[in-house]
């Protein structure tokens, strides 16, 4: 289960190195993106095991990237869990057929719940 790499997609800097800290607590390699018009070259380069991406982004949002994401061969099966402050966020998430939505904020327990949820 662990060693599994997680790319991780906000356009806040705090809170990809706080992601990146609790998940590399539970035995995971993490990549960072803070600009979301650089994720699909990133995925292409990295192939990770999930995707953890932030709802609402400036230029391409978490919904438009997960849509084209879900329609290309490449990354159609990639899990991808959503997460956001919104409050519609997983009803979004559903819609754009994420594998799972997470409220922020959010604590340490809930971020490894759901990821080892998804990644298995």
């Amino acid at each position: 289960m662990k060693n599994k790499v997680i790319m991780v997609c906000d356009d806040d800097q705090g809170i990809l190195d706080v992601v990146e800290l609790m998940l590399e607590i539970e035995g995971y390699h993490v990549i960072k993106v803070i600009d979301s018009t650089t994720l699909q070259e990133k995925l292409q380069n990295s192939r990770p095991d999930l995707l953890l991406l932030d709802l609402w982004m400036p230029i391409i949002s978490g919904e438009q990237i997960l849509k084209s994401l879900r329609s290309s061969s490449d990354f159609n099966d990639l899990p991808v869990i959503i997460f956001s402050a919104s409050m519609d966020g997983a009803e979004i998430a559903e819609r754009a057929n994420a594998n799972a939505f997470l409220s922020k904020p959010f604590d340490m327990v809930q971020l490894a719940s759901v990821v080892e949820e998804v990644i298995n």
